[in-house]
C-alpha cells in the first residue's frame, strides 16, 4: 500500500526506537565513521578471488550458477534460503512519496529519516521500481543485507522508483540527493546504479550540485560513459567502483573495463570487480556491499 510522507510519521517514530536499540548494541554511527559492523559476512563475503591486478584494484571473482543461485535459493532467482535474511529490519522500513522541487518521487526508505550517519541510494534498471531494491528475498538476499548494513550502522537506505533514465530521471535523483543531504547535513551520500539505471549515475556525475553532496558511486552491469572524464565527479576524484559479469549479454564487461583502465592510468580512485561467467544480474546478487561501502566511506 502506498503511503505519503505524512502517513509514515508514526512509522518513523517507531522505527527510530528500534534503530536506537540496534545502534546501542552494534556501535551505531561510530561504526559508520570507520568500518561498518559485519552482517552475515560468513554467507556473503567469503568469495574466491581468481585473479587480481592494478595493485588489487582489479579482481576476478569465482562465480558458479549452480552454487550461487541453485545452492543458495530456496526457489531459484525468486526466494533465497531463510538463513540469508534478517527481517527485523522491516521495522525501520517505510514507503513514502517525496515532493522534491515539484517532482513526486516514490521511495522505500530503510533507516532514520533524519540525522543518519550516511545515506545509500540504489537505482534500478529497466522495468524495475522501488520494490526491486527493497525485496528481501530476491538476488540472493543481497538487498536485505544492504538494508541491515545501512540501518544497523546508523545510516539510511533509499530505493526510489525511476520513471525514466533520461534528464527527467536524473533530475529526480538529483532532488533525492539534495533531500538526503539536507536531512543529514554533512554526512556521506553514496549512489549506486544497476543496468540501465547507470545512465542516471552518469547524469548525476555531471551535476555540480549533486557531486558536492556525494561521497562515491557504485556502477553494476552498467553502460559505459566515454565522456566521464569530463564530468564534475571525475574532477572531484570521488571513488568509483565497477562490478560486472564476464558474460553480460546486455552491456559488455570489456567496455566498462576499458574505462576502468583509463581511470587507473590517470591515478583515479577506482575499483573493478569482474564475476567470472557472471550474467547481467550477477553483480546485484554477488556484490559485497560491506566491502564497497567501507572503501567509499574511508576514501
Amino acid at each position: 500500500m502506498r503511503m505519503s510522507t505524512s502517513d509514515c510519521a508514526v512509522i518513523s517514530v517507531i522505527a527510530a526506537f528500534f534503530l536506537s536499540a540496534a545502534m546501542l548494541s552494534s556501535g551505531g554511527p561510530a561504526q559508520a565513521a570507520g568500518t561498518l559492523a559485519p552482517f552475515k559476512d560468513e554467507l556473503f563475503s567469503k568469495q574466491t578471488i581468481l585473479q587480481t591486478g592494478d595493485d588489487g584494484a582489479f579482481e576476478v571473482i569465482d562465480y558458479d550458477e549452480m552454487r550461487d543461485i541453485n545452492g543458495r535459493d530456496q526457489i531459484p532467482q525468486k526466494r533465497v534460503q531463510q538463513k540469508y535474511v534478517a527481517l527485523g529490519i522491516r521495522k525501520a522500513q517505510a514507503d513514502e512519496t517525496l515532493s522534491l522541487d515539484g517532482i513526486k518521487l516514490d521511495v522505500t526508505r530503510v533507516g532514520p529519516p533524519q540525522n543518519a550517519a550516511f545515506t545509500v541510494i540504489f537505482i534500478h534498471g529497466r522495468d524495475g521500481d522501488r520494490r526491486l531494491g527493497a525485496n528481501d528475498y530476491s538476488f540472493g538476499g543481497n538487498f536485505n543485507r544492504l538494508k541491515n548494513l545501512a540501518a544497523g550502522n546508523g545510516g539510511v537506505y533509499y530505493s526510489p522508483t525511476v520513471k525514466s533514465f533520461d534528464s527527467n530521471g536524473v533530475a529526480a535523483i538529483a532532488g533525492l540527493v539534495r533531500y538526503a543531504s539536507a536531512q543529514s547535513p554533512g554526512r556521506p551520500v553514496i549512489l549506486s546504479c544497476a543496468s540501465m539505471g547507470s545512465q542516471v549515475c552518469w547524469g548525476i556525475a555531471r551535476d555540480e550540485g549533486s557531486v558536492k553532496r556525494l561521497k562515491g558511486m557504485l556502477v553494476m552491469s552498467g553502460v559505459t560513459d566515454p565522456d566521464f572524464t569530463k564530468s564534475a565527479f571525475y574532477r572531484a576524484k570521488l571513488p568509483l567502483w565497477f562490478a560486472h559479469g564476464s558474460r553480460d549479454p546486455v552491456y559488455a564487461a570489456s567496455d566498462q573495463q576499458a574505462l576502468f583502465e583509463r581511470l587507473r592510468k590517470a591515478k583515479y580512485p577506482a575499483r573493478f570487480t569482474l564475476f567470472q561467467t557472471g550474467n547481467h544480474g550477477t553483480p546485484i546478487r554477488m556484490i559485497d556491499w560491506r566491502r564497497v561501502l567501507n572503501w567509499i566511506l574511508a576514501a
